[in-house]
């Protein structure tokens, strides 16, 4: 009699606890799943990735934010991600083009950095002032960029016994006049200045000696020599500059469509 007096209790009890008043309208069916969705946790990093997962699958045209982890530079990742593409999310070009030089350019700078081991933030300064500079004045670019190999291997910081400076290892006590008014003994450092200034020099040997070869001699200090062998090796340099720049194959394959 009292196990069934106390199942009896149980029974109303569970009866009553399955309606509670909500602000004095009619009493509101209370279920199980209700209940433990109050006390569900804040959603993981993993399934917050599933729900806009499937908001994108429902909504094709979502766009979801996308930033890169730290550490992470866009410019080394020229491919959308597979894990993006994998949770049904929108794939995102991560490419940042060539910073504003030319393709071939663009490829030389890709030969410097493997072959003389420099990084991309000190190369395409430089290479934008060499093909400004070029363009400016006349030159093949390339011919800028094989004196810069020339002079310093491409290290911005190069100083000489002479007190030449940067990348085309300008003698700032000659060369004042280019470099400009105010500007502190450390701005021929600044990649781009050095290599504005040093075309200015190779401009001033072309136009007092009337050729290239001189005015690459003038540039050096070594007009006296005979055997121009400062010349012929920045020649030697622009050739391989050249043959990684892709230009030649360009003029082989425009001359052959040109006779089919």
């Amino acid at each position: 009699m009292l196990c069934i007096a106390h199942g009896a209790v149980l029974a109303f009890g569970l009866a009553g606890m399955a309606y509670v008043a909500h602000d004095g309208a009619a009493p509101q069916a209370v279920g199980y799943a209700a209940v433990r969705m109050q006390d569900r946790a804040v959603p993981t990093v993993g399934e917050a990735a599933m729900a806009l997962a499937d908001a994108h699958r429902v909504q094709p045209g979502l766009v979801v934010p996308h930033k890169p982890a730290q550490g992470f530079s866009a410019s080394t990742s020229r491919q959308p991600s597979a894990a993006l593409a994998a949770l049904g999310l929108p794939l995102f070009d991560l490419s940042t083009g060539d910073d504003g030089l030319s393709p071939e350019m663009a490829r030389v700078r890709d030969w410097i950095s493997d072959t003389y081991r420099v990084s991309d933030e000190v190369l395409e300064p430089a290479l934008m002032a060499a093909e400004e500079s070029a363009e400016e004045h006349g030159f093949d670019p390339l011919l800028i960029v094989a004196i810069m190999a020339v002079e310093s291997s491409f290290n911005p910081r190069a100083v000489s016994n002479m007190g030449a400076q940067g990348l085309m290892q300008v003698m700032p006590r000659y060369h004042q006049d280019k470099i400009g008014q105010g500007r502190d003994k450390y701005a021929l450092f600044d990649p781009g200045l050095n290599v504005r200034v040093g075309a200015l020099v190779l401009q001033e040997g072309l136009q007092r000696y009337g050729s290239m070869q001189r005015a690459l001699q003038y540039y050096n200090g070594s007009l006296k020599d005979p055997n121009a062998r400062y010349t012929r090796k920045v020649m030697a340099i622009k050739k391989r500059l050249v043959a990684a720049s892709g230009r030649e194959t360009l003029v082989q394959n425009e001359t052959s469509a040109s006779a089919g």
